[in-house]
């Protein structure tokens, strides 16, 4: 059971309302019948029109460089300017970073008052493909830096508008940006529809076969959209550890040590040189003893199968730039069989302070539980734990493989039918996230079959887009002036 909304379901089918039940945790969930739970979703749809959600106005004295300062605060030093730097590439990757500043915006916007699990960041970039443990390659969100219970809608927004934004960074015209962008919506809401009439688990049991979905729709897209689609399909499946082994290692003294590349990697050994590099690799080794024990006992004694060799820090994306990420290198049977997990600091959503604090002690738990609940099929090695930094204070981790069959598109060569193709892939994903925690009934009963929602997030993504390319201007207006300190081209 999740901590957002309860399934609910009529009692045996008679259609009588099942008394309240107490879940595990104390929590009371109460079973509704499917007609009740339509009745309520067209009652949010009264009391919160669909069209209300294209509107947006900026809130006075909105200051986007404020709160992305009061973010720097709590990261490497060091690694701020890189950020900034990243997110001054384009409008894309300034919108990329600004998670936060969004959900500040969002906050502002009407609620249906349905929540769900939201992964809290849903822009396009952070939909991809990754294997499954039965070696399937599947299509899903793959970012849950940011998740926690709170309004569906604010997902769809950000997915939204991050197409419109990405369109026009590819200089699509305003007639493509808005296909695509209803071509998204309406495949959320579509697939909202669907899973409202299936079962429980057959809703839990979904998943997006990337193979079969490319196969289905491209026929409907240009031959080079299917081709330049397959070749990264092809491509991904060669992200995996032994790919990185080869490209981030290197022998040293007959051993294998990961490759230096500062700013971007430092081994440990260049970070803390000495007593120090030594004293914090046992750390190190302490802190898997005890995340192993958020696996699945299965799962733990594979990962005791292998034995960490070495660690660097890592920079990783353009929003999680300066938090504390490590890869550890790790090696199995011999010196060819190896291990990367990525160990990722995990701090308060950016939706906290709008929705509410996790029920979670630890952020990485948080991160863990959502990422879990949302996706069809999570890595193996997905586990938590709590560690002192180098730097003596007390921080959240969760784990994972550094890659795993895990690719992304290409959005820099992506023509207009190509993101109309991959937007319907994510609305629906996401469709498939929301619906195995919130309440999938009342939300396609708030969306309904017409396109009214639709065409309101259009115009939700059009003013999102002008507020963002200011929010832009902005931030190169502050490092013009030395307000923040950038360092590009890294």
């Amino acid at each position: 059971m999740s901590d957002t909304n309860a399934e609910l379901h009529d009692d045996n089918g008679t259609g009588h309302v099942a008394p309240p039940e107490v879940a595990p945790g104390g929590l009371v969930v109460t079973h509704l019948t499917c007609d009740e739970r339509v009745a309520l979703g067209k009652k949010a749809r009264a009391d919160v029109p669909r069209s209300s959600h294209g509107a947006f106005e900026p809130a006075p004295g909105r200051d986007p460089i404020a709160l992305l300062e009061e973010q720097a605060e709590s990261r490497v030093p060091e690694l701020v300017p890189i950020r900034y730097g990243r997110m001054l590439s384009s409008p894309f990757a300034f919108y990329r970073g600004a998670a936060l500043v969004m959900a500040q915006d969002l906050s502002t916007t009407p609620r249906s008052g349905l929540r769900v699990q939201v992964c809290g960041d849903a822009h396009l970039a952070n939909f991809g493909v990754f294997g499954t443990p039965e070696r399937l390659m599947i299509f899903d969100v793959n970012d849950f830096d940011e998740t926690l219970p709170g309004p569906w809608e604010w997902d769809l927004k950000r997915l939204a508008a991050s197409i419109m934004i990405a369109g026009q960074h590819r200089n699509f015209t305003a007639a493509e940006n808005r296909s695509a962008v209803l071509g998204t919506v309406a495949s959320y809401r579509n697939a909202m529809t669907t899973f409202a009439s299936q079962t429980n688990l057959d809703v839990w049991y979904a998943k997006l076969d990337i193979d079969q979905a490319v196969a289905q729709l491209g026929k409907q897209v240009k031959p080079i959209t299917r081709k330049r689609t397959e070749a990264s399909l092809a491509k991904a499946r060669t992200h995996d550890s032994m790919q990185a082994f080869s490209k981030l290692t290197t022998e040293v003294d007959g051993k294998r040590r990961i490759i230096s590349d500062p700013p971007l990697i430092v081994p440990i050994a260049e970070l803390l040189p000495g007593v120090k590099g030594h004293v914090v690799m046992e750390g190190i080794h302490d802190l898997l003893r005890r995340y192993r024990f958020s696996l699945e006992s299965d799962r733990q004694d594979l990962l005791e199968q292998f034995r960490m060799v070495d660690m660097a820090r890592k920079v990783v994306g353009v929003g999680s730039v300066g938090t504390r990420a490590w890869i550890v290198l790790m090696l199995g049977r011999d010196d060819e069989d190896p291990l990367f997990l990525q160990a990722k600091e995990a701090q308060a959503s950016v939706l906290e302070r709008f929705v509410g604090a996790s029920t979670y002690e630890n952020h990485g738990h948080r991160v863990v539980a959502g990422q879990r609940l949302m996706q069809a099929s999570s890595d193996i090695f997905l586990g938590w734990e709590r560690a002192d930094g180098i730097d003596g204070q007390e921080r959240d981790f969760y784990f994972r493989q550094l890659r795993d069959w895990k690719g992304s598109a290409d959005l820099d060569n992506m023509i207009p039918s190509g993101m109309t193709m991959y937007g319907t892939l994510c609305g629906w994903t996401l469709a498939r996230a929301h619906a195995r925690s919130g309440d999938r009934v009342q939300i396609a009963a708030y969306l309904g079959k017409g396109d009214v929602f639709d065409q309101a997030i259009a115009d939700f993504s059009v003013t999102y887009a002008e507020q963002n390319a200011r929010d832009y201007a902005a931030l190169q207006k502050a490092v013009a002036d030395g307000r923040v300190v950038a360092e590009t081209g890294v």
